[in-house]
């Protein structure tokens, strides 16, 4: 692929310089503002190849290890025309954040895309609110697979401007006859729930207390995201029991289970979808 397409967006934005942050003294009375200024790069393989395999286990989160992360990550950094990281002390540090986009059906026979896709494919089936996507990735149609994803204290502003950009640049791969005139975009996700310590709880309050839990987002720009989608719903992790919500007590009373979530939107719906985004999480005047 060529060289970097230009971009309005390099840099600051101011958007997002503000920041809360504990104060360092410890006390949880005591709060500081502290501004960070958030740049946006595009990917370089010769820099980001850590900061992105990171940032996309922990997206997979404990079924991180059913795949070959590396070669994942080698596969985001192949494209440098397409997606994001952000950062905040240069281009040669690790990304706080990313977005990116990946073609379903042009990846297909690659062992990252393929392993994936029969993940995603089995996950959907066990979630009728996602019996959209198998057909669409086992037709082998032209599904964009959309990964975003940043650290846990990293503002949520941040993503109106990492999906504009994408759908900017996306426009102009396609002008350019390159391969991402999607039908759909397929936005792999995280949600989670408050569930009771298994060291408080009978199996029968457990159960109960897993029914009545209600859903978190990990990335609020996932609530605007439905109104706009095709499908969208979670599944659990292959590998859920491995991580155990009881290692979280020494933060709060209620363990976390963290769940996969996918949101199925129509290629031409995506831009509408991203303004909406932006009017949600635009920081108030």
């Amino acid at each position: 692929m060529g060289k970097k397409r230009g971009r309005d967006i390099e840099g600051n934005d101011p958007q997002v310089a503000d920041v809360d942050k504990m104060d360092e003294d410890g006390d949880d009375e005591d709060f500081e503002i502290v501004n960070v200024d958030f740049e946006w790069f595009n990917f370089d393989p010769e820099i980001d190849f850590q900061g992105t395999k990171s940032l996309l286990r922990q997206l997979f989160d404990v079924d991180s290890s059913l795949f070959n992360m590396s070669a994942l990550a080698d596969l985001v950094l192949s494209q440098p025309t397409i997606g994001s990281t952000v950062k905040v002390d240069g281009k040669a540090t690790d990304a706080y954040a990313l977005v990116t986009v990946l073609n379903m059906a042009e990846h297909a026979q690659k062992e990252p895309m393929n392993d994936i896709a029969k993940y995603l494919v089995q996950k959907a089936r066990t979630n009728d609110s996602l019996s959209a996507i198998p057909p669409l990735i086992e037709g082998g149609k032209q599904v964009g697979l959309i990964f975003s994803e940043r650290l846990i204290n990293v503002p949520a502003e941040i993503a109106p401007p990492l999906y504009s950009m994408l759908v900017d640049e996306v426009e102009a791969a396609v002008e350019d006859k390159e391969p991402y005139e999607f039908t759909h975009y397929l936005i792999l996700s995280k949600t989670y729930q408050e569930v009771e310590s298994t060291l408080d709880a009978g199996d029968r309050k457990r159960k109960k207390a897993r029914e009545e839990a209600s859903t978190f987002y990990f990335h609020p720009e996932d609530e605007v995201f439905h109104k706009h989608a095709l499908a969208y719903g979670s599944f659990n992790y292959t590998k859920e029991d491995d991580v155990a919500a009881d290692s979280k007590r020494a933060f709060q009373e209620m363990g976390v289970k963290s769940t996969g979530h996918m949101i199925l939107i129509e290629a031409g719906k995506l831009p509408n979808a991203v303004e909406a985004v932006q009017k949600y999480l635009s920081p108030p005047q």
